[in-house]
């Protein structure tokens, strides 16, 4: 299984014996490795039910199973990791497995810190930004060519189109980071008026990890799989990039909230809901920002 740990749980007693202590009494997870056993999921019970399918509120994973988020992965004491291990190598293994992997990604994502998640929202919706912006450069060529000739010529309006578009690009950014959070903060409000227990945190990371779609769906993911791949990449990007949201947002609640099926339609709905209404403030804004942006440039 590709970026994924498998967790095995483990009270303090024999190894693989349960301690029923009360309530929410599970294994703790140590990761398991065995070389001949890569590709198979450890074998987990629950020490409170017995069950290999988990069916306690107080498990934390249907499974046992977690996945291991590369971006998470980081060596201690250095920040950009090792040559293999590097921020840029782990933005875009993280950003593709929240992708092309989406369901596995989403339905066995730990609980952890947000900060780190929040970095890697900021720093993902910077690449795309920017990407977005330099591709929308020859559509302006061609659209218009007057404009944008001014602007290249003009020392004045350079200037100024260079300090709106350095403050245009993390707004956006911004923005974008926002919409997400409010996307997995909507999903955890819709779980919980079916009564499921509460996880906001885990439902923020969800938001914010979702930002990997826009690096991967983007300029930048086309590009870099069609340098990978070929033109094959862009043909299974077309193919994945279809749903993706719908995909992972079933699989994080039936991974975090046990909502599957009907259970989850009111969920989805209540958060499809914030995510339009999101998205028509965004583009708001972002058209209004564009006409300021001319009438002042131009």
């Amino acid at each position: 299984m590709r970026n994924m740990g498998a967790r095995r749980q483990e009270s303090p007693g024999q190894p693989g014996s349960a301690q029923g202590d009360g309530a929410g009494s599970v294994k703790r997870a140590r990761a398991v490795s065995y070389p001949d056993e890569m590709d198979v999921p450890a074998a987990v019970v629950c020490a409170r039910c017995g069950e290999s399918e988990c069916i306690c509120v107080e498990e934390a994973s249907r499974s046992g199973v977690v996945m291991v988020v590369p971006w998470e992965n980081e060596r201690a004491g250095d920040p950009f990791g090792s040559p293999r291990n590097g921020l840029l190598r782990r933005l875009w293994a993280t950003s593709r497995s929240t992708t092309f992997e989406a369901e596995a990604f989403f339905e066995l994502m730990p609980d952890g810190p947000i900060a780190p998640a929040l970095r890697f929202a900021l720093i993902s919706e910077l690449f795309a930004s920017t990407g977005s912006i330099l591709c929308a450069l020859p559509f302006l060529a061609v659209l218009a060519p007057r404009w944008l000739r001014h602007v290249a010529l003009d020392p004045v309006a350079r200037e100024l189109a260079m300090r709106m578009l350095l403050l245009a690009i993390p707004s956006f950014a911004l923005l974008l980071v926002v919409a997400h959070a409010m996307h997995g903060l909507a999903l955890e409000r819709g779980a919980r008026a079916t009564g499921a227990q509460p996880s906001g945190k885990r439902a923020l990371r969800f938001g914010l990890y979702a930002a990997g779609w826009d690096i991967v769906i983007g300029p930048i993911g086309a590009v870099v799989l069609l340098f990978a791949h070929g033109p094959r990449g862009i043909l299974e990007l077309l193919d994945v990039a279809v749903g993706v949201p719908g995909r992972a947002s079933r699989s994080f609640l039936r991974g975090t909230y046990r909502l599957d099926g009907g259970a989850a339609k009111g969920a989805l709905s209540h958060a499809y809901g914030v995510a339009i209404v999101a998205t028509v403030i965004g583009a708001i804004v972002v058209v209004a920002g564009a006409v300021a942006a001319a009438i002042i440039v131009g």
